[in-house]
């Protein structure tokens, strides 16, 4: 079984092979792809035999980042299943309307969220709801739960399959942010995992690449990006429990870990480690990164402290996630840019009547190709709004392109707000403020107002032991900007709100400010 299977193919080629390192066990954990198959097929057998998953059934997890994830990920691949990872940044209450949405039979968890989960099956056995089966990772779980280890112990490792398995079937659910209700379920086919596994190797992953994975394992970031390749190309994987600058630093010199990806926030904050000093990153061919412009000061000072070459990419969790992507030959020539689109993605720019736009002229994002999600579990409301009638695909992103054909995000159209009349994009309000030396971090929200419809408002973080007043950034900013685009006022933090994935939380802050 080529399709859902890979672990499978995978230990037929390379058994011996160094698959996955988990940092975040203690001791860690190693696994070759013989021993990690034979784990997975122990819990594919037990969900399959005890718990009675098959076809189309889900299983979901809440958990921290570990090899339990992957072991999930493949079980359910192996069943036909499909794999549901859920947010642990929700709120239970929150997480009650997914599992309503998507009534799994077996939920894992790690023992950061016993609470939580005792308090959804209290909330889904209001509603009438039930999971057969809750497994804890760790810990004493609650009442009635089951231990993974002893669980995967008293399973067979048998091969398992079903081998009617189609391309078009459903892997796994990813759940997007949503600014209004409950996130939707993005239903990723293993047709999409493929186009995207073979998107990435045409542009990154090679032959014995090791790659260290930082993005939480519920976002595609993380379970999509590279993992997915790197198990077809036999590669090793390094997993970490949460982000934390310093480990990050340490397992790249010493695993030599030659592909890492983060987001900007996150490789701001490893220049800010206490190890950035005497890290050895000499090891890495490139960094990518994704999520948000990265700043050039922040390249040039990767390139000149550690010698390390930024590719910059751009993705989502309903296409790829690997759409576009700019070589680290051009990062500084392209500053801003996120490239050109990978070798099997349509693009277009278009306007508000769907007609396409030339060079420089900024409009909605919108993609046609392989590597699109199927739509939205149980939503086809919401599934047919983002398909027109050419089965091209609106990403809410704006952005343009210049006559090389290399594309730059303007902003989302979400983000944007307007001032006077005027679109203000708040992307291009922070590149200018990271050329500010004393900025560290920064975000610029838009703020009703009584005059002006809408007015910015740039909550920004210093850099250790610099000082600026907010009159001297709005300064700066008048020195670089239309009148109209600067902020009206500037809001020091000691930090900005963070997502699981890394990306700065813009609605917690404009909810902040607009009710105090």
């Amino acid at each position: 079984m080529y399709i859902g299977d890979y672990l499978g193919r995978r230990e037929l080629y390379s058994p011996g092979k160094l698959a996955i390192i988990d940092a975040g066990k203690d001791p860690e954990l190693r696994l070759t792809y013989g021993q990690w198959n034979q784990r997975v097929n122990r819990l594919a057998n037990w969900l399959q035999g005890e718990a009675g998953v098959g076809y189309r059934d889900r299983v979901a997890i809440l958990a921290r980042d570990g090899v339990e994830h992957l072991d999930l990920f493949h079980a359910c691949g192996k069943l036909g299943a499909i794999h549901t990872a859920l947010n642990w940044r929700l709120h239970w209450r929150e997480l009650v309307g997914l599992v309503e949405a998507t009534n799994p039979r077996v939920l894992l968890y790690s023992d950061d969220f016993r609470e939580a989960v005792v308090e959804l099956e209290a909330g889904i056995r209001d509603s009438g709801f039930a999971i057969r089966h809750y497994v804890h990772l760790e810990g004493d779980g609650m009442p009635g739960s089951r231990m993974y280890t002893s669980t995967m112990s008293e399973a067979s490792d048998a091969p398992v399959s079903y081998e009617q398995l189609d391309k078009e079937d459903i892997a796994c659910l990813l759940f997007t942010g949503g600014t209004t209700g409950l996130p939707k379920g993005a239903m990723i086919s293993h047709r999409q995992i493929c186009w995207n596994v073979l998107n990435t190797v045409i542009h990154d992953v090679t032959h014995d690449d090791v790659y260290l994975c930082v993005f939480p394992l519920f976002h595609t970031g993380g379970l999509f990006t590279y993992l997915s390749s790197q198990v077809v190309f036999g590669n090793t994987s390094i997993l970490t429990r949460q982000f934390v600058p310093e480990q990050v630093l340490s397992l790249i010199g010493r695993e030599r870990v030659t592909i890492f990806a983060a987001v900007p926030t996150m490789y701001q904050m490893m220049t800010q480690a206490s190890n950035w000093e005497t890290a050895d990153l000499s090891s890495l061919r490139f960094c990518t990164s994704g999520g948000a412009p990265l700043p050039v000061p922040l390249v040039e000072k990767y390139a000149k402290e550690k010698g390390v070459r930024f590719k910059q990419g751009f993705g989502m969790t309903e296409y790829g996630p690997g759409l576009f992507a700019l070589p680290a030959g051009d990062a500084i020539r392209k500053a801003g840019s996120i490239g050109r689109p990978n070798f099997f993605v349509d693009v277009r720019v278009v306007d508000g009547e769907n007609r396409p736009l030339g060079p420089s002229e900024v409009g909605e994002l919108v993609l046609k190709g392989p590597s699109g999600c199927s739509g939205y579990w149980d939503n086809p409301e919401a599934s047919a709004a983002v398909r027109d009638e050419e089965g091209w695909f609106h990403t809410g992103d704006l952005v343009y392109y210049d006559e090389e054909r290399y594309f730059y995000v303007v902003d989302r159209k979400k983000d944007m707000f307007i001032s006077g009349g005027e679109n203000v994009y708040p992307a291009e309000i922070e590149a200018v403020l990271y050329k500010h030396p004393a900025v560290h971090m920064c975000a610029v929200v838009g703020l009703a107002d009584a005059k002006w419809g809408e007015v910015g408002k740039a909550c920004v973080v210093l850099r250790p032991g610099t000082e600026v007043s907010e009159e001297e950034l709005i300064a700066f900013m008048q020195a670089h900007l239309a009148r109209y685009k600067v902020p009206k006022s500037v809001t020091f933090l000691s930090e900005l709100p963070i997502s699981a994935a890394g990306k700065i939380l813009k609605r917690e802050l404009r909810d902040r400010f607009e009710h105090p």
